[in-house]
């Protein structure tokens, strides 16, 4: 089984110096996702999934358009919600993720003020991850080692989600503890991929980290995090 996690393109997070909650794409994000479906063109895959955010929505666009599917979304990659500062100016929002970042680690799993905690975000994903999976024939086998029961380990499954999704969902497949600075954890680019595949075990299969932020599509100008 192969499972492809892409990192939505670059944001536009502020505009005309307010702050932008549920953003499109920049005009370099949209260079990216053209860039990204030219490289997933001929790559062949069995199912494509986006989180509910827009941003994923414009990056899957032209790899979708390529291949002639549609647009399937799957609520459980949104990424942490954010408080409700749509409007507010941008001052506030830096303001208020550093003093998130210059927190003690363990007070990071309370997230940004209004927001959703980090600890109900990673909680959301496992549960979610672990119903989609079920529902496509991947079940934990029930040990304390990450071994999986696959029905179909031919298949190939395309996400586009956001980089603190991606790497939680990391986390679930590969059996590593969460913590509270994922994002910084694991650093995947705008519009890059990241490959994990199965190997066959004597019991089951486990998942296997092949390629992480894969961005050989994007030129040098064009990547961004």
């Amino acid at each position: 089984m192969e499972l492809v996690l892409i990192r939505h393109a670059e944001p536009e997070w502020v505009k005309d110096g307010l702050s932008v909650v549920n953003p499109p794409l920049t005009e370099r994000g949209l260079r990216q996702a053209e860039l990204l479906g030219r490289r997933l063109e001929t790559f062949d895959y069995d199912h494509v999934f986006a989180s509910p955010l827009q941003r994923t929505h414009l990056t899957a666009l032209p790899t979708l358009t390529r291949h002639n599917r549609p647009l399937e979304i799957e609520p459980f990659l949104e990424e942490i919600r954010e408080p409700s500062w749509h409007g507010a100016p941008v001052e506030e929002t830096i303001k208020a993720y550093r003093r998130e970042m210059s927190n003690p680690s363990h007070e990071r799993w309370n997230g940004l003020q209004g927001g959703e905690s980090v600890r109900d975000f990673v909680a959301r994903i496992h549960i979610g991850a672990t119903d989609f999976l079920e529902r496509n024939g991947v079940r934990r086998i029930g040990t304390d080692l990450p071994v999986w029961q696959i029905d179909n380990p031919g298949e190939k499954f395309v996400f586009f989600a956001h980089a603190g999704t991606n790497s939680v969902l990391i986390c679930h497949l590969l059996g590593l503890p969460a913590t509270p600075w994922e994002w910084e954890r694991f650093i995947i680019n705008h519009a890059s991929i990241t490959t994990l595949k199965t190997i066959k075990l004597g019991d089951g299969y486990a998942f296997s980290l092949e390629r992480l932020s894969d961005v050989d599509h994007l030129p040098a100008e064009d990547r961004t995090r």
